[in-house]
């Protein structure tokens, strides 16, 4: 009697499937916590848009070099300070652009995830409301994020570039993360944004850059084996 018969499966096969499992735990886990995350906040939200106002927050220096942070140009201006300093060595230099592009597209991608977000959420900005939740109609400007807030698109291009500058260089993965938190703590004391909106916004920022690692991750290990330097390029690492 073979194996198929007895309902048992090839030993690979099954190692195949328990590893493609395990690689989406932490996606499963990251969403979870967002969403518990979120919803916490959405119920904090009228406490924080009381208490946490500064409207002179962007008037100082620490709060614009904050707010910048959700700024794609300055994701830019990183990436190229890494394809420049990383690419001195010509046998480095597909390394450094593929760095510099991860870099650059997680941030990017972070803020078209936000305009979607916006028009598939629809909350608007607190302030007009004074703190309350408000959702515009579907027929009222149905293609226009103008004084949407759900996500945060600051907070989410921040904490996209945040994530992969954690993956490429984890051992200054905190200095992103700081000051991704600070642009998102900005966003709500200059009642741009309720407080559930950054904490969505930082969450799916994380999303949006294991999603780019994950899918780089998946072109290396189908570079051919003769070619490993090839195959770490692809994935963001330094080859061995």
């Amino acid at each position: 009697m073979n194996d198929h018969a007895e309902g048992t499966s090839d030993p690979l096969e099954a190692t195949h499937i328990s590893d493609e499992l395990t690689s989406w735990r932490p996606l499963v886990r990251a969403l979870a916590i967002t969403a518990v995350l979120t919803a916490l906040a959405w119920v904090a939200d009228a406490w924080a848009y009381a208490r946490w106002y500064d409207p002179k927050v962007y008037d100082r220096d620490w709060g614009r070099l904050l707010r910048v942070m959700g700024f794609l140009g300055t994701w830019l201006a990183l990436a190229v300070a890494i394809a420049l300093q990383e690419g001195a060595e010509p046998a480095r230099r597909a390394l450094a652009k593929r760095r510099a592009s991860l870099l650059f597209w997680s941030a990017a991608l972070g803020g078209l995830v936000a305009e979607v977000g916006k028009l598939t959420i629809r909350r608007e900005r607190p302030e007009p409301h004074d703190g309350v939740h408000v959702f515009r109609d579907w027929g009222e400007r149905t293609w226009s994020t103008a004084g949407l807030a759900m996500p945060s698109s600051h907070t989410l291009v921040a904490f996209a570039g945040a994530a992969m500058l954690a993956r490429l260089y984890p051992r200054v993965r905190w200095v992103g993360y700081a000051l991704a938190a600070g642009c998102a703590l900005t966003r709500v004391m200059a009642r741009a944004h309720f407080l559930s909106d950054v904490v969505l916004a930082a969450g799916l920022g994380w999303v949006v850059a294991w999603g780019m690692d994950r899918l780089t991750s998946r072109s290396a290990s189908s570079a051919p084996p003769s070619d490993p330097p090839t195959a770490a390029a692809r994935a963001g690492a330094p080859p061995s």
